[in-house]
């Protein structure tokens, strides 16, 4: 990608700790900087929704409105993995001991702010074509994917900032790749509305194909991270992201880790080649949603979970058990 010559950004740039020419790729790809570490970025999805087309496959799982969700992250260019399944493609590191971290209550405020600031620009050209309703209510989001980038639980003070969009009545969508155990016990006493945990391989020898981890014992701390699925009071969520040429397969393996750590729901989605994945994967690896589907079903061929939902333009099939919580 070309850099880009001259832009303008909500905050100084020259206070965020990546090189130039990264921020710039992010900025053209329609990122907004909020603060040091933090960014926020216009999902397609609430595009869509805007506009009255479609809603993410998580308002018809969860009931999210994806013309009232932000996507943001607290640690958008850190990463304990360079998984060759992410699209992101940004070099990510790790904070180093002396990192100074923003406050809570700056990355909130800066957040809300970017999100409407970039909505306006459906003001202009076809904003007559808009579904208004959908439109006003994006002014005033309630809900908080934080999910666009990098490893949330890297920031430190991520409860202290769940905590704070409980208070202002926002719903907290955390996904984790689950290589900070020790952050996850924090948030037993301030959980998100829903919890992901990434599960990227079925055993240790695909992890270590898959994740491209900067630490040594990734695979145990997922583990360990797993394990504290059933201490938390709301919903908790395991992804699988699917590809075809690494870590979709041995479903058995997954169906026995999934029995074995018990979350309330499993989605299984499949790669998308896009961005960065697609030098590293490429088109080849991406499945269909029928394959996916197809993969879910050996899944639930081996544990007790049973497919109770699927949205086939997401590529995603969405497992529960008998037992667990019903959709909504």
């Amino acid at each position: 990608m070309k850099p880009v010559k001259e832009f303008k950004a909500s905050v100084d740039l020259s206070k965020i700790p990546i090189e130039k020419w990264v921020k710039e790729r992010m900025y053209a790809q329609g990122y907004r900087f909020v603060g040091r570490h933090s960014a926020v970025k216009i999902c397609e999805w609430t595009k869509k929704c805007i506009r009255g087309e479609d809603s993410c496959y998580k308002n018809k799982f969860y009931g999210i409105e994806s013309n009232r969700c932000v996507q943001m992250s607290p640690a958008a260019i850190f990463c304990d993995f360079n998984c060759i399944h992410c699209w992101r493609s940004l070099n990510f590191r790790l904070p180093d001991r002396e990192f100074k971290w923003d406050k809570p209550e700056d990355i909130y405020e800066g957040c809300m702010k970017a999100h409407k600031e970039i909505i306006q620009g459906f003001k202009g050209k076809g904003f007559e074509k808009l579904d208004k309703n959908k439109f006003k209510e994006a002014e005033e989001p309630k809900h908080f994917a934080i999910s666009l980038s990098g490893e949330p639980t890297l920031y430190p003070y991520l409860p202290e900032f769940i905590d704070l969009l409980n208070k202002n009545g926002k719903t907290s969508f955390l996904v984790s790749n689950g290589a900070h155990p020790e952050m996850l016990k924090k948030l037993i006493k301030s959980p998100p509305t829903n919890l992901y945990i990434t599960l990227p391989a079925p055993d240790e020898e695909t992890f270590e194909e898959e994740s491209c981890a900067k630490i040594i014992d990734g695979w145990k701390r997922i583990n360990e991270s797993l394990s504290l699925l059933n201490k938390f009071k709301c919903k908790t969520v395991i992804r699988l992201t699917l590809n075809k040429k690494t870590n979709m397969h041995s479903p058995e393996k997954y169906a026995e880790l999934i029995e074995k750590y018990s979350p309330d729901f499993v989605e299984c989605k499949g790669y998308m080649a896009i961005g960065g994945a697609r030098e590293k994967l490429g088109v080849e690896a991406m499945p269909w949603h029928k394959e996916v589907k197809k993969f879910a079903k050996e899944i639930t061929k081996n544990c007790s979970y049973k497919i109770v939902g699927e949205k086939e333009n997401s590529c995603v099939v969405l497992l529960s058990s008998s037992d667990k919580n019903t959709l909504n």
